[in-house]
């Protein structure tokens, strides 16, 4: 039996941190979520067509489609007393663009850690025993055997320290690799030194990999510029699945083309790359798709992390996640 509908509810002053309808983009997500709180009315609305059974001045809070953007800009627009949107992304680049400044963002922090975080290795990996040119060989005909770097022994310049950032960590151990990290600003925690983001040029000589899992900001667009991707030494490998405006992609591109550097990339700019662009073709270079954290471990993680969110909002606590705090502040 399915708990009866919330009454509804005006949108006074002293009402503000009562999230009592949200919206969800599918219907699987709404039929999971609807038991979960008495108090809170989770409805369906993909951002596509127009709501379904309610108006959207009643909206508390949103959560956002997984993929795509382009169709939610002016979307929320509607909904004026919006408190709260959530991101089913670690990313959230863009979002305060879609709400007003005192409008909450949570992202999905920890959803996709594991999933990102064996991609990152795995780039590493195939670049650095060069599975990428054996599955070209393979579609050849041709049998090549040459020795590659590989990962033991690589020394890699891990930049972003955050979840996603410490999983990579964890993952490389056991791979023997030496592991630099750097965040936005030197400090030490429980497992040693951080560098600052202000010494990528002095680290980056010493370092035959770079592993880019920094939030995108205004701080960290194009931090893996011209500076430090010279500063490397040649034949060093640049992995991205943070966000392709973290790396200068002309800049990389240039160094790629000279034979210089190599890449694997699950993110770039813009994306995807415009057909013809010389990546797409060059030596030394893997893309993948942008798929870090789309695995089968996606679906039961963001549920289990929405119904905590269903959960802690029916009972008034402060959403989990927050990177914005809007009313919660």
């Amino acid at each position: 039996m399915t708990n009866p509908a919330p009454a509804r509810h005006d949108h006074s002053d002293t009402a503000r941190q009562e999230v009592r309808t949200l919206s969800v983009p599918s219907a699987e997500l709404r039929n999971e979520l609807a038991g979960v709180s008495p108090s809170v009315e989770v409805v369906l609305w993909d951002f596509l067509d127009a709501p379904d059974g309610f108006d959207l001045t009643e909206l508390d809070a949103a959560v956002l489609p997984y993929t795509g953007r382009a169709h939610l800009d002016g979307a929320l627009d509607s909904a004026p007393n919006l408190m709260l949107v959530q991101t089913q992304s670690t990313g959230y680049d863009g979002v305060a663009d879609l709400v007003a400044p005192e409008v909450a963002i949570a992202t999905a922090s920890g959803v996709h850690a594991a999933a990102t975080a064996e991609l990152a290795v795995g780039l590493a990996l195939a670049s650095l025993r060069g599975i990428d040119d054996a599955v070209r060989q393979q579609a050849e005909g041709r049998w090549h055997s040459a020795r590659y770097p590989g990962l033991a022994d690589r020394r890699v310049l891990l930049v972003g320290v955050g979840g996603i950032g410490e999983q990579i960590r964890k993952r490389l151990a056991p791979f023997e690799a030496t592991v630099t990290r750097v965040g936005s600003a030197a400090r030490d925690d429980e497992f040693g030194h951080v560098h600052g983001s202000d010494e990528l040029v002095a680290l980056a000589p010493h370092h035959d990999v770079v592993i880019v899992i920094t939030p995108l900001t205004e701080a960290t667009r194009g931090l893996i510029g011209r500076d430090v991707l010279a500063a490397l030494p040649d034949g060093a490998l640049v992995v991205n699945v943070a966000r392709g405006a973290v790396v200068d992609t002309g800049a990389l591109t240039a160094e790629v083309m000279a034979g210089r550097l190599m890449a694997a990339l699950d993110v770039v700019n813009p994306e995807p790359l415009p057909e013809g662009h010389p990546l797409w073709s060059a030596p030394g270079v893997l893309i993948t798709p942008h798929v870090g954290g789309n695995t089968e471990a996606f679906p039961p993680r963001i549920l289990a992390l929405l119904k905590r969110q269903v959960e802690r909002l029916g009972s008034g606590r402060e959403p989990l996640n927050l990177v914005r705090r809007g009313p919660w502040d």
